[in-house]
């Protein structure tokens, strides 16, 4: 699903540049990032934290909305970190 986010942002430019600037990532820092599972946590998040971009992926996706927090919660339990 974290790879969906990430087309899904790539695919928006304006999403993609929310996103850049809410993590402090710059553009040339995706790719690297992209290879720490945490990084997928943070875009789950992204989506979470913002119902209408969230809807927008899911309907992208043709996924409900709930998978997108349950993946993040199965992220969370992964790797040890809080999961919203």
């Amino acid at each position: 699903m974290g790879v969906k986010a990430l087309q899904f942002l790539a695919g928006d430019p304006v999403q993609l540049h929310r996103f850049l600037d809410l993590s402090g990532l710059q553009p040339q820092e995706l790719r690297a990032a992209a290879a720490d599972p945490a990084f997928f946590a943070g875009l789950l998040d992204f989506l979470l934290g913002h119902e209408p971009t969230l809807l927008a992926f899911a309907a992208e996706a043709d996924i409900a909305p709930e998978d997108v927090a349950a993946a993040r919660q199965t992220l969370g339990a992964a790797f040890g970190a809080d999961a919203r």
